[in-house]
Formats: C-alpha cells, sequence, structure tokens
C-alpha cells in the first residue's frame, strides 16, 4: 500500500508530497520518506544531511536559499509543529519556469511535505508561534556554494501571507536578482 501521493504543481519537479497515515485510537503512524517510493518523484540520491528548525514568530521569514553546482541538493521539507508558508523558486536555467515562485501551506496537522528539486532557492513564513521544520538533503552544507535571493525581491513578488515581522540581518541585506541573471545550469 502506497504511504504517499506525489502532487504535481506549476513548476516542473516540485512536488507536494501528502503523507497517508495509519490511525487508531493511541495516535497516527506517518513514514517521512521511504527510498522505493520516492523514486517515482525523482528523488533518487541518498539523503546526506538532516537539518531541524524552530521559528519562534509568527511572520518571521527564513530564506530564500540555495545551494550552487555541483553542490545542489534536493530537499524534503516537512513541518512537525504549528503551520509555515512555504516556497520554492525556480533557478533552473533553461526552465520555462525560470524565476516563478510556488508557494504551499505545510503543517503538522495537513501532512503535507514539499519535495524541492535541484535548482530552486528555497524559504519560508511563520504562520503560527513556534513553527519546527525538518529538512532532508541529498548533499551536505557547503559555505562556498551557498547562494541566496532577497525575499522581497520584486522581480519575483512573492505574495507572503503575511507582514514580515522577523528576518535575519544576512537574509534582508541579499541582493536582488540582476537584469543579466540567467540562472543555474544543473
Amino acid at each position: 500500500m502506497p504511504r504517499f501521493d506525489f502532487i504535481k504543481t506549476p513548476l516542473a519537479g516540485l512536488t507536494l508530497v501528502q503523507r497517508k497515515a495509519i490511525e487508531d485510537s493511541r495516535g497516527f503512524l506517518s513514514r517521512f520518506y521511504c527510498a522505493e517510493e520516492f523514486r517515482v518523484a525523482d528523488f533518487n540520491k541518498p539523503i546526506t544531511q538532516i537539518n531541524h528548525t524552530l521559528t519562534r514568530n509568527k511572520g518571521a521569514v527564513r530564506g530564500l536559499h540555495f545551494q550552487n553546482p555541483p553542490h545542489a541538493e534536493i530537499k524534503l521539507v516537512s513541518c512537525l509543529q504549528g503551520e509555515v508558508f512555504d516556497v520554492a523558486v525556480d533557478l533552473r536555467q533553461d526552465s520555462p519556469t525560470f524565476l516563478q515562485w510556488h508557494g504551499v501551506v505545510l503543517s503538522a496537522q495537513n501532512r503535507q511535505s514539499l519535495l524541492i528539486p535541484e535548482g530552486f532557492a528555497h524559504g519560508f513564513q511563520a504562520l503560527t508561534e513556534d513553527c519546527e521544520l525538518i529538512y532532508l538533503h541529498t548533499a551536505a552544507y557547503h559555505p562556498e556554494a551557498e547562494g541566496a535571493l532577497n525575499v522581497a525581491d520584486p522581480r519575483l513578488n512573492i505574495a507572503w501571507p503575511l507582514a514580515i515581522t522577523e528576518i535575519s540581518e544576512r537574509d534582508r541585506n541579499h541582493q536582488l536578482i540582476e537584469q543579466d541573471f540567467q540562472g543555474m545550469i544543473l
């Protein structure tokens, strides 16, 4: 019995994952990941790093982060507590959806995850207090490969659901996308 539904989004390769739970009077069991089942969604590399974040304040934004090749990564992002508006931006040079973004609400209650392919930037906004996320990565973090987009870049025009109440100094100071930005070659 499949434990996941893989739902395509308007951005090729970006996939919403619905986890199916087995429930009874004690609670539930929900699988976060299964290499065999995720192959159908092109998650075909081993997990090399798992990160866990806590964002305390509603309205806070983190992102938009990515790693450049050869350290580009697939990410599987899931919300363990609270609710977030999770965003991925297509940075793939020859993609028909280049510089388009897609956002979804992830929460502990909806049991959804966002499967983000290589060549995408990622960020989120906390919609509740004390949001905890878990990230499965196919590449370890390499500071020299790190890249980022400014969350308020008018070229992206991301419709954050709430006013941004908090953002790190580092994320606030990311450069705007230059007109001649060609995108990422994978």
